[in-house]
């Protein structure tokens, strides 16, 4: 919010929202999980937006698999609109944060900006669900999406070329299976240095918190340290805003940030 209060647009949240479903919930009954997401966008139209950010990857990806699912299935749609108790809306877009950004704020970004960093190598890390499925989400390139790196580049920073852009980190199986996940973030955290990255930025909650959280897993399993921050997007734009760090929530990573904030320190657009 604190971003979005100096580039916009102004947000505000959905009166009575609820929860999606993620994974779980289209993994066990199609109509439940559909219904969930298509109640969200209900209503959104009802109170008169006519565009939801979903912030998280997951949640955006599950919307817009929703919207679509009850404007090609005429009976699912019958089913849901019953069970939510309210029309469905064709009216409303739901985009991602990297969307948002792109289409409304560069601009304030470019006049707004205080700080530019110095020496930030960024590897911009989008995960498998920004992109897929690329026919329904429509999201830059689903092989070798820009949108971050232009964003990186916009405040100052170098994007890095790499190969893990959109692979895998193992998402909600960090729990169930950590093996998987551990070998998973391993690679792109092993692709991201060997790319020349000294950070790497994301813009879904489940990508974090595995790349961050997971490092000293690698430690032990693998017996390498790669101690490299893990940053939100949204964090990277506040600090070239002059936003304070503690304020966008960066005392709060498993890895320092520290390196990334010095970066920005007195360094002056």
């Amino acid at each position: 919010m604190g971003v979005s209060e100096v580039i916009g647009p102004e947000l505000e949240e959905i009166n009575d929202w609820n929860c999606c479903g993620a994974s779980s919930g289209h993994a066990t009954n199609h109509k439940l999980s559909t219904a969930l997401s298509v109640r969200n966008i209900s209503l959104a139209d009802k109170d008169g937006y006519d565009e939801v950010l979903a912030p998280c990857p997951m949640c955006s990806q599950r919307l817009i698999i929703s919207q679509n699912d009850v404007q090609e299935d005429k009976k699912l749609r019958e089913e849901v609109e019953d069970a939510i108790e309210m029309p469905i809306s064709n009216n409303v877009k739901v985009s991602n944060y990297l969307e948002i950004v792109k289409n409304y704020s560069m601009d304030e970004i470019a006049e707004k900006q205080k700080k530019k960093p110095e020496g930030l190598k960024v590897a911009s890390y989008y995960g498998c669900l920004l992109v897929r499925p690329p026919k329904v989400l429509k999201f830059d390139d689903p092989e070798n999406p820009k949108t971050m790196d232009e964003i990186v580049t916009a405040i100052g920073a170098e994007a890095v070329d790499w190969e893990f852009k959109t692979s895998c980190c193992g998402g909600g199986f960090t729990l169930s299976r950590t093996d998987v996940v551990v070998k998973l973030t391993n690679d792109i955290l092993e692709g991201a240095v060997e790319a020349g990255a000294n950070a790497i930025a994301v813009a879904c909650p489940m990508c974090h918190a595995n790349l961050d959280m997971k490092q000293s897993n690698i430690e032990k399993e693998y017996g390498r340290r790669f101690n490299i921050p893990i940053v939100y997007i949204s964090e990277l734009i506040g600090l070239a805003l002059g936003l304070k760090p503690k304020d966008l929530g960066m005392d709060k990573h498993f890895i320092d940030t520290g390196s990334v904030i010095n970066a920005f320190s007195n360094i002056e657009k």
